[in-house]
């Protein structure tokens, strides 16, 4: 398994003052799970695993950002698997081999394109991502799956409202697909890396009272 990686780039900026509504109420069953959710810093091109998530686009042939680095990468054998499978809704997901990347699969996942109007349904078919690519981890037996993050790049989803998503459905999804032993979270940039960090520090926070309550009840 390859070195998680950290930034050593101080930030002092404050990201994000949370509030209690930013944090999902976590079952005991999903806080068991946040221990098999990792943070990474780095390009997710580079890291070794069983399966990367590809943030893609409906066509599946490749685009900017994530989806641009994964294919650039992977070589054009990974745009000619993609061009037989005919696309995918957003919310849907879809698993080709990796070929130059050091994984073994792709699973391609289309995240939905931000507008506030629509900011309920959207934050569903994110939700979608995130647990359709896990049971197709589980389906094709993946132990460690790592995500970058979804519709928060060029696609306009603001990270403060896909940070309880993220780890609400992943911790959740865990209950169902326990062949899964490790979900890394990739940030590209030191900004985005700040957010899940301090994020999933008072995440970890507060599952520990919950801990803690449930000891004092018993």
């Amino acid at each position: 398994m390859n070195k998680i990686i950290k930034t050593k780039e101080p930030i002092k900026k404050v990201v994000y003052n949370y509030e209690k509504k930013d944090f999902p109420a976590l079952s005991l069953e999903q806080i068991k799970n946040l221990k098999k959710i990792k943070l990474v810093y780095g390009d997710i091109t580079t890291i070794a695993c069983d399966a990367v998530v590809n943030s893609a686009n409906n066509t599946l042939l490749g685009g900017g950002g994530v989806d641009g680095a994964i294919h650039a990468a992977a070589g054009p054998k990974l745009r000619q698997e993609c061009a037989k499978l005919g696309g995918c809704e957003t919310g849907e997901a879809k698993i080709t081999k990796a070929y130059k990347l050091p994984c073994k699969y792709v699973i391609h996942t289309v995240g939905p394109i931000y507008s506030r109007d629509q900011r309920e349904t959207q934050s569903e078919e994110l939700r979608n991502c995130y647990y359709n690519s896990l049971k197709l981890a589980q389906e094709n037996n993946i132990k460690t799956i790592c995500f970058p993050a979804i519709s928060t790049g060029i696609f306009g989803f603001p990270t403060r409202l896909a940070l309880p998503i993220v780890f609400d459905e992943i911790s959740k999804a865990l209950n169902e697909f326990k062949n899964v032993e490790q979900v890394l979270l990739v940030s590209y940039t030191p900004i985005q890396f700040k957010a899940y960090t301090s994020y999933f520090e008072e995440l970890n926070k507060r599952a520990s009272k919950v801990k803690d309550k449930n000891k004092t009840k018993k």
